[in-house]
């Protein structure tokens, strides 16, 4: 039975009230007070992180807190806007976006998987490796997740408030930072998670089976050692190449029964969140984008029957960044989102088989990690029909083209989509897929340019200025989105 109760909820909204800001120097040395509400179960902590953090990367049922929706899914032109294009199709954004997104990640997922390392360590209430472990993987991925859409953040003093010295006022970490103490805290995760070893309850995402745990870790691990390989070559081919030569000790994805995925129900609020918005909502704002209708009809690609609707008998992709008057015009004849999406039950993956094999092809091609990068595109390709229980046509390998950089990423773009905010980032790192020339009727705010990153809230403004300005400092630019992240090629 998944916990989903409203309690839950009621638990990490007011373990929120503990984060004024963001971050942490030394995880293991917040303090956990008898008099506050710290001594909730890793069972229960653990399914209110879970299923906050995917619903968030996923789309997130709120207006103005859609950052995949109305973010990643946009700007790489899987879907465009037929009405309130100000809404993210021609790059402007509320500021209630970057903010409650910023708010969202760190007081709903991280504050609860840091209680988790916590109370589970070895100077715990409750030492159990196995929640440890599973709690280093989710916050890694969280924090992932939000220096590849801020920058630099705070990490290494975050999430203190509550501790014996309080901090208030985190130092920001610049990304290359955050990426060492990710690469670090997953190997250890994947040491500290034990098959066979201590139960764990709560789990919504693999059942407590730990064995997919390690997979999640060391696969992670492996992405983002291959997304900084262009500034940190010799480190990032060490760490795949420990990980791909070592499957005993380091096991990845090995299919698409294993990868890291959130299933839901049928029950509100443990529903798919694009459900909640498009059906229980009533929201019909989004149709496939012309970008993506257009390459997947070049290649007879089947998948646009799962990821699109026909109208009439023909799929129509919307231009990106058209004006209200002329965008409404294309919402009855242009392709629908599939009805696969919608429905309460779609599972949320936060990182498939396919990407997995994606990036192997990647590391392959460039020399970093033994293997032929033509076998892993081939297979991540057969990876990504197979998700959606689709065979790959015979003439498909031959269309899509041999394993250069540009294809391997092309094809992991089309493998990717739902998944607007990885897609952004891989577009950000490599300028993969070759988007077409913009529509000449389109108009778009931050001079034409796609976004490059999410600028601060106005919360760290008001309670962390010094330590915001070191930390826009290390982004090497100002506070806009225009500013590269620390990783592009």
């Amino acid at each position: 039975m998944r916990l989903y109760h409203k309690f839950i909820k009621a638990l990490y909204i007011i373990a929120g009230l503990f984060v004024a800001t963001a971050c942490t120097e030394d995880f293991e040395q917040m303090n956990i007070s008898p008099n506050q509400p710290t001594a909730v179960s890793s069972a229960v902590l653990l399914p209110a992180g879970i299923e906050s953090s995917v619903d968030r990367y996923w789309g997130h049922r709120n207006r103005f807190e859609r950052i995949n929706l109305d973010g990643g899914m946009l700007w790489v032109q899987f879907l465009a806007r037929n009405i309130y294009s100000d809404e993210g199709d021609n790059y402007n954004m509320s500021p209630a976006y970057y903010t409650n997104n910023w708010k969202g990640f760190y007081n709903d997922a991280l504050l609860n998987f840091q209680r988790i390392v916590i109370q589970s360590g070895p100077e715990g209430a409750v030492p159990n490796t196995n929640y440890e472990g599973i709690g280093l993987v989710m916050r890694s991925w969280v924090f992932s997740l939000l220096t590849d859409l801020y920058g630099a953040v705070p990490y290494n003093e975050a999430l203190q408030g509550t501790a014996q010295t309080p901090i208030y006022t985190p130092q920001y970490d610049s990304q290359e930072a955050v990426y060492a103490g990710l690469l670090n805290d997953l190997k250890l995760a994947n040491e500290k998670l034990v098959v066979g070893g201590p139960k764990v309850t709560g789990d919504i995402m693999f059942n407590g089976d730990i064995l997919r745990w390690k997979k999640f870790a060391n696969s992670l691990r492996l992405k983002l050692a291959n997304r900084q390989a262009a500034k940190k070559p010799a480190e990032s081919s060490a760490v795949m190449t420990e990980i791909v030569s070592d499957p005993v000790t380091y096991p990845i994805f090995t299919s698409n029964s294993d990868f890291a995925v959130l299933n839901h129900s049928s029950v509100r609020p443990s529903n798919n969140e694009w459900h909640e918005v498009m059906v229980q909502g009533g929201r019909t704002d989004w149709n496939l984008s012309k970008t993506l209708v257009d390459k997947l009809q070049a290649l007879n690609d089947p998948r646009l029957t799962v990821y699109g609707q026909a109208v009439d008998g023909k799929y129509v992709g919307v231009p990106n960044g058209l004006p209200d008057a002329i965008a409404t015009t294309y919402l009855a004849g242009s392709a629908k989102l599939g009805t696969y999406f919608m429905q309460p039950t779609t599972p949320s993956p936060i990182m498939t088989y396919a990407e997995l094999l994606f990036t192997l092809a990647e590391a392959a091609l460039d020399g970093d990690i033994p293997g032929d990068a033509q076998t892993y595109y081939q297979q991540a390709m057969e990876a990504s029909f197979d998700q959606y229980d689709l065979t790959i046509p015979d003439d498909y390998l031959a269309a899509a083209g041999p394993a250069t950089k540009e294809n391997i990423l092309t094809q992991k773009w089309i493998a990717l989509f739902g998944q607007g905010i990885e897609a952004w980032t891989e577009y950000r790192r490599t300028g993969f897929p070759v988007l077409p020339p913009k529509d000449t009727r389109a108009l778009f705010m931050n001079d034409g340019v796609m976004p490059t990153r999410l600028q601060y809230p106005s919360s760290e403004y008001s309670l962390n200025a010094a330590q915001l300005e070191a930390g826009i400092g290390l982004n090497g630019g100002i506070d806009d989105r225009k500013t590269a992240m620390w990783w592009v090629e």
